[in-house]
């Protein structure tokens, strides 16, 4: 950890579905944001990776969350940043479930479900609506929520009595009243346009507030879709080690140069060899799966 209390930040340019530089049960905390299944925006990614369907798009989420469970401690935790989609296809306007698909993955994998919160974005505007102005019955509802889906990878976690790291790791009491109720409508969503293009960000509030509420001073916090690095730098800034996985070799690049300008450790990978996902630029990302892959959100 650097001596000002910061966690290190390990950079990988590989594939969220194939971490092998990432030991078996050696993360504790995942925190991240996928590319969402049908939504226009993503379907170039998608497609890159041979799925042009909802049930494709999710099977190629799913490999990600295999690999997540693989890395967890025992009693790990995953927080999975997702949203639903709206969108005609085939002549018909409707919607695309994706965080209830993503639950039905996850428990099939072995994950357990736990109860979500529903960040409600104080971005969208209010009165916004889909249909016909004040006639029923055609209007739609306005999805002005996203999902912040949570799973245990096994049982409980358990401290020694009075264990430092964990007294230090303590919130408030009106932190904790806030931060577990089930809806979040007090943290605002990030831009979305950047000189980079438009990305998937969430704010830096909604990442601290997950890694105080389901990790330790001192334990390690990994995002597979890093993107911009948001869980990274807010992890580090917690006394956490963060792990960043990225695809995307320019969004790669961008991440290592501001982990060097932040003044972040990025040690070397500790299985440094042909298959694994490299930590500098110049290295090339693991030989995708056929079948699945991952795909960059710039968050």
């Amino acid at each position: 950890m650097p001596s000002d209390g910061r966690g290190s930040v390990r950079l990988f340019w590989g594939d969220a579905r194939q971490l092998d530089g990432v030991p078996d049960r050696s993360v504790h905390l995942i925190v991240t944001s996928p590319p969402y299944p049908m939504i226009p925006q993503w379907d170039g990614v998608f497609r890159a990776l041979g799925a042009t369907d909802y049930d494709g798009m999710h099977a190629v989420l799913a490999d990600a969350w295999a690999e997540a469970k693989r890395v967890l401690v025992p009693g790990g935790l995953l927080a999975v940043v997702i949203g639903d989609a709206l969108r005609r296809l085939d002549g018909e306007f409707r919607l695309w479930p994706n965080h209830a698909t993503t639950i039905v993955a996850a428990e099939r994998l072995g994950l357990r479900p736990l109860p979500y919160v529903l960040w409600k974005k104080p971005t969208n505007r209010p009165n916004a609506f889909l249909g016909s102005g004040f006639l029923p019955p055609n209007a739609y509802v306005t999805l002005d929520c996203e999902y912040v889906l949570l799973f245990r990878s096994g049982p409980l976690r358990r401290f020694a009595a009075h264990d430092p790291a964990r007294a230090a790791s303590r919130f408030s009491r009106a932190e904790r009243d806030r931060w577990f109720s089930q809806v979040w409508d007090d943290i605002r969503g990030a831009p979305q346009r950047t000189p980079a293009g438009r990305s998937g960000a969430f704010p830096p509030a909604l990442a601290d507030r997950l890694i105080r509420m389901f990790s330790v001073t001192g334990e390690t916090v990994l995002d597979p879709f890093a993107g911009t690095g948001t869980t990274l730098w807010c992890a580090a800034g917690l006394g956490r080690d963060a792990i960043g996985v990225e695809w995307d070799e320019a969004i790669f690049r961008r991440l290592a140069r501001t982990a060097r300008a932040g003044g972040f450790l990025t040690p070397r990978p500790t299985r440094p060899d042909a298959t694994a996902p490299r930590d500098a630029p110049g290295g090339r990302p693991p030989p995708r799966r056929p079948g699945g892959g991952t795909a960059a959100r710039s968050r």
